[in-house]
Protein backbone atom coordinates (compact mmCIF):
# COMPACT_ATOMS: atom_id res chain seq x y z
CA UNK A 1 0.00 0.00 0.00
CA UNK A 2 1.20 3.48 -0.80
CA UNK A 3 1.73 5.54 2.36
CA UNK A 4 1.36 8.91 0.57
CA UNK A 5 -2.22 8.43 -0.60
CA UNK A 6 -5.41 8.28 1.39
CA UNK A 7 -6.56 4.71 1.90
CA UNK A 8 -9.20 3.96 -0.76
CA UNK A 9 -9.88 0.20 -0.69
CA UNK A 10 -9.95 -2.37 2.08
CA UNK A 11 -9.07 -5.89 0.96
CA UNK A 12 -9.88 -8.70 3.35
CA UNK A 13 -9.75 -12.47 3.07
CA UNK A 14 -10.31 -15.35 5.43
CA UNK A 15 -6.94 -17.10 5.34
CA UNK A 16 -3.31 -16.53 4.39
CA UNK A 17 -3.79 -19.36 1.89
CA UNK A 18 -6.11 -17.00 -0.04
CA UNK A 19 -3.28 -14.52 -0.67
CA UNK A 20 -1.96 -16.16 -3.88
CA UNK A 21 -5.40 -15.55 -5.43
CA UNK A 22 -5.93 -12.12 -3.90
CA UNK A 23 -2.51 -10.91 -5.06
CA UNK A 24 -4.19 -10.53 -8.45
CA UNK A 25 -6.45 -7.86 -6.93
CA UNK A 26 -3.52 -6.21 -5.16
CA UNK A 27 -1.52 -6.06 -8.39
CA UNK A 28 -4.37 -4.37 -10.26
CA UNK A 29 -4.92 -1.83 -7.48
CA UNK A 30 -1.18 -1.08 -7.45
CA UNK A 31 -1.15 -0.75 -11.26
CA UNK A 32 -3.68 2.09 -10.99
CA UNK A 33 -2.08 3.69 -7.94
CA UNK A 34 -4.96 2.85 -5.63
CA UNK A 35 -4.02 2.90 -1.94
CA UNK A 36 -5.29 -0.22 -0.20
CA UNK A 37 -4.83 -2.25 2.92
CA UNK A 38 -4.98 -6.06 2.86
CA UNK A 39 -5.82 -8.09 5.98
CA UNK A 40 -6.56 -11.65 6.98
CA UNK A 41 -9.70 -11.68 9.13
CA UNK A 42 -12.51 -14.15 9.67
CA UNK A 43 -16.26 -13.61 9.87
CA UNK A 44 -16.45 -16.50 12.36
CA UNK A 45 -13.11 -16.58 14.21
CA UNK A 46 -12.42 -12.83 14.53
CA UNK A 47 -15.81 -11.09 14.28
CA UNK A 48 -15.01 -8.24 16.69
CA UNK A 49 -11.64 -7.60 15.04
CA UNK A 50 -13.33 -7.58 11.64
CA UNK A 51 -15.81 -4.91 12.75
CA UNK A 52 -13.01 -2.88 14.33
CA UNK A 53 -10.98 -3.05 11.08
CA UNK A 54 -13.98 -1.97 8.99
CA UNK A 55 -14.55 1.03 11.26
CA UNK A 56 -10.85 1.91 11.11
CA UNK A 57 -10.89 1.71 7.31
CA UNK A 58 -13.92 3.99 7.13
CA UNK A 59 -12.22 6.56 9.38
CA UNK A 60 -9.16 6.44 7.11
CA UNK A 61 -11.14 7.11 3.93
CA UNK A 62 -11.86 3.69 2.43
CA UNK A 63 -14.49 4.02 -0.29
CA UNK A 64 -15.16 0.31 -0.82
CA UNK A 65 -14.15 -3.17 0.27
CA UNK A 66 -13.09 -6.32 -1.54
CA UNK A 67 -13.78 -9.41 0.56
CA UNK A 68 -12.83 -12.98 -0.31
CA UNK A 69 -13.60 -16.22 1.45
CA UNK A 70 -14.00 -19.92 0.82
CA UNK A 71 -16.22 -22.57 2.30
CA UNK A 72 -19.13 -20.90 4.04
CA UNK A 73 -17.84 -17.62 2.53
CA UNK A 74 -19.57 -15.31 4.98
CA UNK A 75 -16.84 -12.68 5.10
CA UNK A 76 -18.21 -10.44 2.32
CA UNK A 77 -21.66 -10.51 3.89
CA UNK A 78 -20.24 -9.84 7.35
CA UNK A 79 -18.41 -6.80 5.96
CA UNK A 80 -21.51 -5.61 4.06
CA UNK A 81 -23.57 -5.87 7.25
CA UNK A 82 -21.22 -3.38 8.93
CA UNK A 83 -20.90 -0.69 6.26
CA UNK A 84 -22.87 1.18 3.61
CA UNK A 85 -19.82 1.33 1.36
CA UNK A 86 -19.83 -1.06 -1.61
CA UNK A 87 -18.54 -4.57 -0.94
CA UNK A 88 -17.21 -6.70 -3.78
CA UNK A 89 -17.13 -10.42 -2.99
CA UNK A 90 -14.62 -12.88 -4.41
CA UNK A 91 -15.51 -16.55 -3.86
CA UNK A 92 -12.44 -18.71 -3.31
CA UNK A 93 -11.85 -22.04 -5.06
CA UNK A 94 -10.82 -25.30 -3.51
CA UNK A 95 -13.52 -26.25 -1.08
CA UNK A 96 -16.03 -29.08 -1.28
CA UNK A 97 -17.48 -27.99 -4.62
CA UNK A 98 -14.33 -26.32 -6.04
CA UNK A 99 -15.63 -22.85 -5.21
CA UNK A 100 -19.28 -23.28 -6.18
CA UNK A 101 -20.19 -23.44 -2.49
CA UNK A 102 -18.31 -20.17 -1.91
CA UNK A 103 -19.96 -18.55 -4.92
CA UNK A 104 -23.44 -19.43 -3.69
CA UNK A 105 -22.68 -18.25 -0.14
CA UNK A 106 -21.35 -14.93 -1.44
CA UNK A 107 -24.03 -14.21 -4.02
CA UNK A 108 -27.10 -15.28 -1.99
CA UNK A 109 -27.27 -12.31 0.35
CA UNK A 110 -30.50 -11.37 2.11
CA UNK A 111 -32.52 -8.43 0.84
CA UNK A 112 -31.04 -5.16 2.07
CA UNK A 113 -27.40 -6.26 2.40
CA UNK A 114 -25.95 -6.31 -1.12
CA UNK A 115 -22.61 -7.81 -2.09
CA UNK A 116 -21.42 -7.41 -5.66
CA UNK A 117 -20.15 -10.90 -6.42
CA UNK A 118 -17.41 -11.65 -8.93
CA UNK A 119 -16.10 -14.88 -10.46
CA UNK A 120 -14.48 -17.64 -8.43
CA UNK A 121 -10.74 -17.32 -7.88
CA UNK A 122 -8.08 -15.23 -9.64
CA UNK A 123 -10.35 -13.94 -12.40
CA UNK A 124 -12.77 -12.71 -9.73
CA UNK A 125 -9.98 -11.09 -7.72
CA UNK A 126 -8.62 -9.37 -10.84
CA UNK A 127 -12.06 -8.13 -11.87
CA UNK A 128 -12.98 -7.06 -8.32
CA UNK A 129 -9.99 -4.72 -8.36
CA UNK A 130 -10.89 -3.41 -11.81
CA UNK A 131 -14.48 -2.83 -10.71
CA UNK A 132 -13.17 -1.00 -7.63
CA UNK A 133 -11.08 1.20 -9.92
CA UNK A 134 -14.14 1.86 -12.12
CA UNK A 135 -16.17 2.91 -9.08
CA UNK A 136 -13.40 5.22 -7.87
CA UNK A 137 -13.01 6.62 -11.40
CA UNK A 138 -16.57 7.97 -11.28
CA UNK A 139 -15.13 10.96 -9.43
CA UNK A 140 -11.54 10.91 -10.72
CA UNK A 141 -11.02 11.85 -14.37
CA UNK A 142 -7.33 10.88 -14.41
CA UNK A 143 -8.22 7.43 -13.09
CA UNK A 144 -10.92 7.11 -15.77
CA UNK A 145 -8.33 7.95 -18.43
CA UNK A 146 -5.92 5.39 -16.99
CA UNK A 147 -8.68 2.77 -17.27
CA UNK A 148 -9.38 3.76 -20.86
CA UNK A 149 -5.68 3.55 -21.66
CA UNK A 150 -5.43 0.08 -20.10
CA UNK A 151 -8.45 -1.08 -22.11
CA UNK A 152 -6.87 0.24 -25.32
CA UNK A 153 -3.62 -1.59 -24.50
CA UNK A 154 -5.56 -4.85 -23.94
CA UNK A 155 -7.39 -4.31 -27.21
CA UNK A 156 -4.16 -3.65 -29.10
CA UNK A 157 -2.55 -6.77 -27.63
CA UNK A 158 -5.42 -8.87 -28.98
CA UNK A 159 -5.35 -7.23 -32.38
CA UNK A 160 -1.56 -7.60 -32.62
CA UNK A 161 -1.73 -11.32 -31.96
CA UNK A 162 -0.07 -13.22 -34.79
CA UNK A 163 -0.78 -16.84 -35.50
CA UNK A 164 2.38 -18.51 -36.75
Amino acid sequence: MSEQKTLQVGVVFGSKSDWPVMQSAAQQLEKFGIAFEARVLSAHRTPDDTVEWIRSCERRGVQLFIAAAGGAAHLAGAVAAQTVRPVLGVPMPGWALDGLDSLLSTVQMPRGIPVGTLAIGKAGAHNAALLAVQILALHDESLAEALNSARRADRDAILDTALD
